[in-house]
């Protein structure tokens, strides 16, 4: 069966976020005294939520309360700076943009904060996504890899599992597609190296918005 439906990352997939995640980790650490991270480590830390992202980012054996502190500290900075620097990767809105006039359905399933997940949608896609989800697990809703928002996605636009593929940049994005019972397609121009994804069993790696496309197209 073709696909119908299309569920994207947001993070390493269709918006580089790297510099203002960067930004707002250090300035949350900077804040209570901690050593910062560089870009490097920052990249490494993210793709399972913000507050994983600190637990690396903080010094080892830090207390689930300093977690939640720096947490809260960095939600703040990023809540005011989520749009300094992040920006679409290439052509990826012309993508979409395609994608919807030939009729799939396009959603959005990132472990970024709801808070940052929907003003960034609706101002570099505006209109665009059907369904978007961001991190919402005080609502009881799991964060991926659990496939509660992947599913929530697939029943509010009415699509069965086997018309639907997910596109992400990381291993969280493949065991998300995996636990959703749905087809993974990987980006090469996210926060994971190939080769990584490769040793993480990516089956299907795209380098570019047109590669991307026609992986969707001829399903």
């Amino acid at each position: 069966m073709q696909y119908t439906t299309v569920v994207f990352d947001l993070d390493g997939t269709l918006l580089n976020t790297l510099d203002d995640l960067h930004a707002s980790t250090n300035y949350a650490l900077t804040a209570y005294g901690f050593p910062t991270r560089t870009m490097s480590e920052v990249r490494s830390f993210v793709g399972n939520g913000i507050r994983n992202l600190i637990r690396l980012a903080v010094p080892a054996g830090s207390s689930d309360e300093v977690i939640d502190t720096v947490h809260a500290t960095f939600d703040e900075h990023y809540a005011a700076h989520h749009l300094d620097k992040t920006a679409p990767y290439p052509e990826v809105i012309d993508l979409v943009q395609r994608l919807r006039l030939r009729g799939f359905n396009c959603c959005v399933v990132s472990n970024k904060g709801d808070y940052a997940v929907q003003p960034l949608v609706e101002h570099f896609f505006p209109g665009l996504f059907d369904v978007v989800c961001g991190e919402r697990e005080k609502d009881g809703i799991r964060r991926k890899p659990w496939p509660d928002t992947v599913l929530e996605c697939m029943q509010r636009v009415g699509a069965t599992p086997d018309e639907c593929v997910y596109v992400g940049d990381s291993e969280v994005d493949l065991l998300t597609a995996a636990n959703a019972g749905i087809d993974c397609i990987e980006v090469s121009w996210g926060f994971r190296d190939v080769e990584f994804l490769v040793a993480q069993g990516a089956q299907v790696i795209v380098h570019n918005a047109n590669e991307l496309q026609r992986a969707i197209e001829r399903a």
